[in-house]
């Protein structure tokens, strides 16, 4: 039976966010999420590739054998990859300039693969489309929650240089959120994204308890 919409993106975006509750892409997770403007842009950049992978390979399980899955899934991702990659190189320079080698990463990333293995080679284009799109958005969600935090106690600003990164519009964004504020400056290092990571999932755990308590009591 075909999973519904609802049901997918409620997986996607909170109940098996892929950081908060499979703990998985933490590597690009703590290395770009200085600042929110920097999350934003990889989480939306893994959110296409996402998407559209889901959507190709749903589109080819008839045609995969069982036996060449994985190379064929890779091949699919690779060639995703390195349009989105080219792509952010043309319209996103500056992005492209300080996310690097992660975008071209995104191909290791394990939530690709899961993804395409899990769901897409067993549903529909649609549904797999859709909890690729959801998967991401989840992602993106941790990446710029995380990145607010690190930026917001680093520096006493929120989604600096969007604008610059992200495209003219995206300028609204730009926020000081503590005016002559000095920063602290382990919250913008690696060892702040693990301060920050850990905080985040305290605070999921909590409220997935007082949820659970809640339908616990109402079902009584």
């Amino acid at each position: 039976m075909t999973p519904r919409a609802r049901d997918i993106l409620k997986d996607g975006l909170w109940t098996g966010n892929v950081t908060f509750a499979q703990k998985l892409a933490l590597c690009p997770l703590l290395a770009v999420t200085a600042t929110a403007t920097n999350g934003l842009g990889m989480g939306l950049a893994t959110t296409a590739v996402l998407a559209a992978t889901n959507l190709a390979i749903s589109a080819l399980r008839r045609v995969i054998t069982p036996q060449v899955r994985i190379p064929a899934f890779i091949l699919v991702i690779a060639g995703i990859v390195t349009l989105v990659d080219t792509a952010i190189n043309a319209w996103g320079h500056e992005l492209y300039k300080v996310l690097g080698l992660f975008i071209p990463l995104i191909v290791t990333n394990c939530v690709i693969l899961g993804r395409a293995e899990a769901f897409a080679s067993r549903n529909r284009p649609l549904p797999s489309a859709l909890d690729g799109l959801a998967m991401g958005l989840g992602f993106t969600l941790a990446l710029t929650l995380i990145g607010a935090i690190r930026e917001i106690l680093g520096s006493g600003t929120l989604f600096a240089g969007a604008a610059l990164m992200l495209g003219a519009p995206m300028g609204v964004l730009e926020t000081v959120v503590i005016p002559e504020y000095k920063g602290f400056l382990l919250m913008i290092l690696p060892p702040g994204g693990f301060l920050a990571l850990g905080f985040v999932l305290a605070g999921k755990r909590l409220l997935d308890a007082r949820a659970a308590r809640k339908a616990a009591a109402a079902t009584a």
